[in-house]
């Protein structure tokens, strides 16, 4: 393994400032100063200004986000983010895909790039379900474009399920399952019919779910959680 990649999986910093600790000289492997693109082995010492550091076992989280959180790690602007709903320690740590500004629901955070990278791909077409309220009414029969595919500015969306869970004359709440991620795709799936959303919220990633978690929540997957969403 590389030795930035090394040192990132031990928490140390980034890939690109792990460089610059070994330009500067802070990094050692078995007593001897690194050097840039230098390979560990598993029965290396590195050590870091002295210290030893070592891979740290991956970790697992689901939250239940809130509106008003970003998906990223951090924001040039201060804006809240989710990790402000992580606990303060818990180092370095990442949301898995999108959830917008204005979305909730289901959010996976990981340490473990393989997962991460399994979930938002789009050639394993993982099951992403989701809760839409739009405004107004809709029929069954209206949703058939969005199942079919619809024009989003460029783009035609994969086929997906959609079904209506609760109307009435004021509002209309539906469950959309997605097998890809584009940028607010369900947002714009229902504004190509004409319908506004005023709730989006994912309930469900294959079938892991919510169930116990309230809004701004979070608690770990279970190593049998993990293996079911690295097999879907």
């Amino acid at each position: 393994m590389r030795i930035n990649k090394f040192l990132a999986a031990c928490g140390v910093a980034s890939r690109r400032d792990c460089d610059k600790l070994i330009a500067d000289g802070a990094v050692s492997i078995n007593g001897q100063v690194a050097k840039v693109g230098q390979n560990v082995g598993d029965d290396d010492t590195v050590t870091v200004n002295g210290t030893a550091v070592n891979v740290k076992k991956n970790e697992y989280y689901i939250l239940n986000k809130p509106k008003g959180y970003l998906c990223t790690v951090r924001d040039d602007k201060g804006r809240k983010t989710v990790m402000n709903l992580m606990p303060p320690n818990i180092g370095r740590i990442y949301p898995v895909g999108r959830l917008d500004y204005d979305s909730e629901g289901l959010l996976i955070l990981t340490t473990d790039g393989e997962l991460a990278q399994h979930l938002t791909h789009p050639s394993n077409e993982v099951p992403k379900t989701y809760l839409v309220k739009i405004e107004g009414t809709i029929t069954e029969a209206g949703l058939n474009p969005i199942r079919s595919g619809v024009d989003i500015g460029g783009y035609v969306t994969k086929k997906c399920k959609a079904h209506i869970v609760e109307t009435n004359k004021a509002y209309t709440k539906i469950h959309v399952t997605i097998t890809e991620g584009k940028n607010r795709e369900v947002r714009k799936m229902f504004e190509a019919i004409g319908k506004q959303v005023t709730l989006l919220k994912r309930i469900k990633v294959g079938e892991i779910n919510l169930r116990g978690l309230d809004r701004g929540a979070y608690r770990k997957l279970s190593r049998e959680e993990v293996n079911y969403l690295l097999s879907i």
